[in-house]
């Protein structure tokens, strides 16, 4: 049976957290309990926010804690290539197009529909401006510059078949069957000219040619494994086993972010906080 692999994977566009450091702890100390493997991947495809002090960080912050990982780590901007074949697979089924509208575009005709449908994360969905414009392949496409690559949700979801789901799993050998809905996106932004592929395609190409068995992360994303999922099925990636797990509050019970200046790992060290404690802090 081949052993099972978890993986951490943050993006180098700011110092680390308690919220970042419970998923590390969680995922090596379930590869640890499975008798399986830890690995840690750098996410820093949007090289417009990702800073080389932010990715030293993060290792010095995860040794600080305790853990170990394998190397070499993989760091998405040197796979661009890897990216780039997925969404030409993805082109050659008809599912992608280009979109030049801007996010303001979109928010003056959601503002002016009240009722306008919005994603999981808020963000008003596309209404389709570009979707019949004649379509180019998607290496030209980025070529051009001061376009997008959208998904054509309908159509991808028609290829993809009925019956998309995701095994969410709990404790142990418990786990639900949980009916995916990647419609909820709209038409979906997979790549563009200043990021060669969306947080969605990277992350599940990533996670099949690092053989990750078991993804482990925040409940945040959890509406994303819909579309994950979609993405799967369509380029005929194998399907991990998926546990949304909960997320650490501040004092006024929103999740920590690096946006909102959530206290860092960095700044506890700082002011003299011990890895035993925090572990502990966390329930590990």
């Amino acid at each position: 049976m081949t052993s099972r692999v978890f993986r951490f994977a943050p993006s180098p566009n700011g110092f680390l957290h308690l919220g970042h450091a419970y998923s590390a702890l969680l995922n090596f100390t379930l590869s640890r309990a499975s008798g399986g493997r830890f690995l840690l991947r750098i996410e820093d495809i949007d090289r417009g926010r990702a800073r080389a002090e932010f990715e030293t960080a993060i290792y010095e912050d995860l040794a600080w804690l305790g853990l170990a990982w394998e190397t070499p780590v993989r760091r998405q901007s040197e796979h661009f290539e890897d990216y780039a074949r997925a969404l030409e697979g993805l082109d050659a089924m008809g599912l992608l197009y280009a979109c030049d509208c801007k996010r303001s575009d979109i928010a003056r005709v959601a503002a002016a529909h009240p009722d306008w449908p919005r994603d999981p994360d808020g963000a008003p969905l596309y209404p389709g401006t570009c979707r019949e414009k004649p379509r180019r392949s998607a290496r030209d496409i980025l070529a051009r510059g001061g376009v997008a690559l959208r998904l054509d949700m309908q159509r991808a979801a028609a290829l993809a078949g009925e019956g998309l789901s995701w095994r969410e799993w709990r404790e142990g050998d418990d786990f639900a069957i949980t009916a995916c809905d990647p419609a909820q996106w709209g038409d979906v932004v997979l790549a563009r000219k200043d990021t060669p592929a969306s947080y969605h395609v990277a992350v599940v190409v990533d996670d099949a040619l690092q053989g990750v068995t078991d993804v482990v992360r925040g409940h945040d994303l959890f509406f994303a494994t819909s579309l994950h999922r979609l993405l799967q099925r369509l380029l005929d990636l194998p399907e991990p086993r998926y546990r949304h797990h909960d997320l650490v509050l501040d004092d006024t019970g929103e999740k920590l972010a690096k946006s909102r200046g959530s206290e860092t790992l960095r700044a506890l060290r700082a002011a003299g906080a011990r890895a035993e404690g925090v572990r502990r802090r966390l329930g590990f």
